[in-house]
């Protein structure tokens, strides 16, 4: 496959993803939300994870369970390192299975590992054919205008996207005086909801989304806020001072005038 079919490929299990958590989040709390951290209707976890397995599994579809085994610690990789650079970017957990047996750190589950063993099957033996099949129709210059296009819708999506999670960690920071995660995360909730339409959107998406600020973070940015603080108020004086110096000058300059004329 071209980079062109590789990137359509991407996109097509990101919206096959985004498929896929708005029907769970509808049989479980019976509502339709645009689930996903990006505005448009993809989930690209999804996406990298539907490449990654194309690239690397492909070669083991001669064997059901080779390829179950490997899909399953695959994904849970996956989202594993994404929950965890999630975090550490935007200072909030997007999601959290430290209520289900068998987690580890709350990023993934046991729970998880066999429909991530059953999605990597679904994508070799049905999915993977069946966007073949259709990319086939169109000839490469086509495929690649609709790439291209498709790529810029994305990457403007992308960028939107990140200026409002970046909320979760910039609202938090108004909080400090709360140590308490739980207390911070609803808070910011609050505040996020009604911020606008996007950010409000992306609440609904992720009703679980907590905002993670561990004490040592707390006290770094409050030294830092403070030495802000001091540094405004340095600016102050200085200015202060230098108003006053103006004016023992403007005084000084009179007296000597006045000493002229006499």
């Amino acid at each position: 496959m071209n980079l062109s079919e590789l990137f359509l490929l991407f996109i097509c299990y990101s919206f096959l993803g985004w498929i896929i958590e708005v029907i769970f989040e509808f049989v479980n709390n019976g509502k339709l939300i645009n689930r996903g951290f990006l505005i448009g209707p993809y989930c690209p976890i999804y996406g990298v994870g539907g490449v990654i397995a194309t690239v690397t599994l492909t070669s083991h579809k001669d064997s059901v369970i080779i390829l179950f085994v490997m899909s399953m610690f695959l994904f849970a990789i996956l989202e594993y390192f994404t929950s965890y650079l999630m975090e550490k970017l935007f200072k909030a957990r997007w999601w959290d299975y430290s209520n289900f047996r068998f987690n580890i750190n709350g990023r993934i589950c046991l729970e998880t590992l066999i429909p991530f063993g059953l999605l990597g099957c679904l994508a070799i033996y049905i999915v993977n054919p069946c966007l073949k099949f259709l990319f086939a129709l169109a000839n490469i210059q086509t495929l690649n205008i609709i790439a291209v296009l498709i790529a810029i819708v994305f990457v403007l999506d992308v960028i939107l996207s990140l200026r409002i999670i970046n909320s979760f960690k910039n609202t938090a920071m108004c909080f400090l005086k709360k140590d308490n995660t739980e207390e911070i995360t609803k808070k910011v909730r609050e505040v996020l909801f009604n911020r606008s339409v996007w950010t409000r959107r992306l609440v609904q998406a992720f009703p679980k989304a907590k905002a993670v600020i561990s004490n040592i973070n707390i006290d770094f940015i409050k030294t830092k806020l403070e030495l802000k603080l001091t540094q405004k108020e340095l600016k102050q004086t200085k200015k202060e001072l230098h108003k006053k110096e103006k004016e023992i000058k403007k005084k000084n300059k009179e007296i000597e005038r006045n000493k002229k004329w006499r």
